[in-house]
């Protein structure tokens, strides 16, 4: 094995997002968003949490930029609240909403640290739910409007653009499973809200060529590859089946290749497509980016659901009881390269949760020992260093997440961050992994490829 270090024009960022550690969900104009309700319904959220207040960056950025910048951290991925922009979704423009985000993304600017910016990490207007929501339309129509208000007011900041982020949350966690806001469960809404979601990225993508914007415009997906459990043709089949329904139904439409119809049959389900809506989907996208944490297993079975079975698997979980696969993001990569060939890729998400606690040292200082999360890190780092070798147009890193924060439908039970927060004194602490994030992008730890 030889002995790799990442490229040196390779971009090392961290992420998060803006529901997640802004808070200030009352303030400056900003309107009710899908996550603001959801959690006041009891026993949807763990403890009755809401991001009300979360990290406090909407207050505190320049703090974080400082620590960002003390890392060495070359980009920094952020979201755009919709309802900071459009209270109700559409109508007029918040411009202090507008003027939020210019501050931020000139603070990262004057820190040397470039901004990427994703329009959609969840936080829908309320109002365009109760209009019916991704499920309809006309969301993906105002979705496309909302982009072009962000091009237009940010474009000369703000030149990395994400459209959406994890369409399959959105999709199947908000609209068949209920787990996330609108925390419906409506097999045939989810499948409707997945082209919806496919066409707003395309409309945005169409809105950002049209307008000659500078800069690069992609999507991040969390793919679901699972492998097959035996050699056997039938559970490759099954693999197969799972990844057009958990994947090829957002991969293949944005490659020019549609929706994979087996699975439509087998699954019972139609879509709204109307006459040029593949086209729109299928626009060029400059990158794509992956959201990796784990990879499963899973076997034919003729009582399950779609022949489909998840099994067990012998690796260690994380606290989310997600198993630790390396491995798997090296396959991922290999897979969505051979899918868009020559589409630079980016690891857009990638992290370990954990329980911390403060652990105060002989010297009276405060620390965070994660060794856990530093291994989680290193192996795959090394997973997507041995892509790279085989030829891979990998081109960045954004690790999850930059600071602990409100984790969804676990409130904030779970911390993913290289830095630890505070939550009743806001505080921030950085954690061992900040430091090794450090050494990492000073080009003092080497991988093996």
């Amino acid at each position: 094995m030889n002995e790799l270090q990442f490229p040196h024009n390779f971009i090392w960022g961290t992420a998060t997002a803006s529901y997640q550690v802004e808070g200030a969900t009352r303030e400056d104009g900003r309107g009710l968003s899908i996550w603001d309700t959801f959690p006041r319904t009891p026993g949807n959220v763990w403890g009755g949490e809401t991001g009300d207040v979360a990290a406090d960056q909407y207050h505190r950025y320049e703090e974080d930029i400082a620590l960002m910048k003390a890392a060495g951290l070359q980009a920094y991925r952020f979201s755009i609240a919709w309802p900071r922009i459009l209270p109700d979704g559409t109508g007029e423009v918040n411009q202090a909403g507008i003027q939020y985000y210019r501050r931020l993304a000139q603070a990262l600017h004057d820190a040397g640290i470039q901004p990427t910016a994703t329009l959609y990490h969840w936080d829908l207007p309320q109002a365009l739910e109760d209009a019916g929501g991704w499920p309809e339309r006309a969301t993906a129509e105002a979705f496309g409007k909302y982009a072009e208000i962000c091009f237009r007011e940010l474009g000369d900041l703000i030149t990395n653009w994400i459209t959406l982020n994890e369409p399959w949350c959105t999709a199947y966690l908000g609209y068949e499973y209920g787990q996330h806001a609108p925390g419906r469960t409506d097999p045939a809404a989810a499948a409707r809200a997945i082209h919806h979601l496919n066409l707003g990225h395309g409309l945005a993508v169409q809105a950002f060529r049209e307008g000659n914007y500078r800069g690069e415009i992609g999507i991040t997906w969390n793919l679901m590859l699972p492998r097959p459990a035996t050699r056997r043709p039938e559970d490759k089949k099954a693999a197969e089946l799972a990844i057009a329904r958990e994947s090829r139904m957002f991969t293949d439409p944005v490659a020019g290749k549609g929706y994979p119809q087996e699975y439509l049959d087998l699954a019972g389900l139609s879509l709204p497509l109307q006459d040029g809506d593949l086209d729109i989907i299928s626009q060029r996208i400059d990158f794509a980016g992956i959201n990796y944490y784990t990879e499963g297993a899973v076997a034919w079975d003729d009582n399950a659901p779609l022949k489909v079975r998840m099994v067990p698997v012998h690796q260690p979980t994380t606290i989310m009881d997600w198993p630790i696969v390396p491995d798997g993001l090296h396959r991922m990569l290999h897979w969505l390269n051979a899918e868009l060939p020559e589409v630079p890729l980016y690891i857009t998400e990638n992290g370990y949760a954990r329980q911390e606690d403060i652990e105060l040292q002989p010297d009276g200082s405060k620390r965070i020992l994660d060794h856990d999360r530093i291994e989680y890190l290193r192996t795959h780092f090394a997973a997507a260093a041995r892509a790279i070798h085989d030829g891979i147009p990998l081109k960045g890193y954004y690790i999850w997440s930059f600071i602990d924060n409100f984790e969804w439908a676990h409130g904030y039970s779970k911390r993913f961050g290289i830095v630890y927060c505070d939550y009743t004194t806001m505080e921030r602490i950085p954690k061992n992994s900040y430091y090794f994030i450090r050494e990492v992008i000073a080009g003092h730890e080497r991988f093996q490829a």
